[in-house]
């Protein structure tokens, strides 16, 4: 089948603006997810999460008006600003000051409001690999790139504070001793 993006263009359902798109979404919806185990426990930062899926519904906008098809007016409507980055680097600050440094790899655990984190940190990170072949095609705004690779940082730090806040012990990878 086929969709129409912002402009009104039909595409294939499997094109690339799509596959970018519905794992845009897909993090929102596991953002959500992790809303549900962080609110309970009344963690100051879950409007910090409310406002990212506020911005990932920006950069959908952003994704669904493929600039090859747009007029400037989609564009305006569009466009992806620089301040949600910043703000996630200023996030990003705030928590890796609290935490202690990392010497290891560890894996995605610390509880499970942690370990969704480390699920959303993982999903954004797919989205960012669907997002980066549109970028480099001139399709759209090399800040929604960015956005979801900071942000990709920005759950992973929040992971480590989590399981640091809650009490849990971060899992330290260990290579398997195939004797």
């Amino acid at each position: 089948g086929f969709s129409s993006t912002f402009t009104g263009e039909r595409r294939p359902k499997d094109d690339q603006v799509f596959e970018a798109v519905g794992t845009t979404d897909e993090l929102s919806s596991a953002i959500g997810f992790a809303l549900e185990f962080i609110a309970e426990k009344g963690h100051p930062f879950a409007e910090e999460l409310r406002k990212i899926q506020c911005s990932l519904q920006d950069v959908g906008s952003a994704l669904a008006t493929p600039r090859s098809s747009a007029r400037e007016a989609h564009l305006r409507h569009a466009t992806f600003e620089a301040g949600p980055i910043l703000e996630l680097e200023q996030w990003i600050d705030k928590y890796s000051s609290q935490l202690p440094p990392l010497t290891a790899f560890i894996l995605p655990s610390g509880g499970k409001s942690s370990s969704v984190l480390h699920f959303c940190r993982a999903v954004c990170r797919r989205a960012e690999r669907r997002v980066v072949p549109l970028v480099q095609m001139g399709e759209t705004d090399a800040n929604v790139a960015k956005f979801l690779n900071r942000l990709s940082d920005y759950l992973f730090t929040l992971a480590r504070y989590m399981a640091m806040k809650e009490g849990n012990q971060e899992k330290i990878y260990k290579k398997n001793d195939p004797s």
